[in-house]
């Protein structure tokens, strides 16, 4: 079973990446995914930009609305994703608990839907 892992990071978390390569945050980050890499487990992650480069769009009365920035202002932003090949939800919740984000901001898990995926792609 697939595994999304959301990691919400805060803005210091988000200015650590512009630190040298010996931050200690940085390494440990970069760890999750090579640790998940050698087990089999990883089968996709990316880190996002800052919050403050993305764009929010709704529709209301038809009309396109586009908003600078993230739809909420909150302490912690989507800070990036790693997708996990896991047999469950335990194993995904100690895989959350290795990454860096859990101790400074937030990891939610959730399933991948696979069922969804395949009506939506054919």
């Amino acid at each position: 079973m697939q595994f999304a892992l959301l990691i919400f990071e805060s803005p210091e978390a988000f200015a650590a990446r512009d630190a040298d390569e010996n931050d200690p945050y940085l390494g440990a980050v970069a760890g999750l995914p090579q640790s998940a890499r050698r087990g089999r487990h990883l089968r996709r992650c990316s880190p996002l930009q800052p919050p403050e480069t993305g764009t929010t769009v709704r529709l209301k009365d038809g009309k396109r609305r586009v908003q600078d920035g993230p739809f909420a202002d909150t302490k912690e932003q989507l800070g990036g994703f790693t997708i996990l090949e896991l047999p469950s939800l335990d194993a995904a919740l100690e895989w959350a608990a290795r990454c860096p984000a859990a101790s400074i901001g937030a990891v939610e898990v959730r399933p991948v839907s696979p069922k969804y995926l395949r009506r939506v792609t054919g």
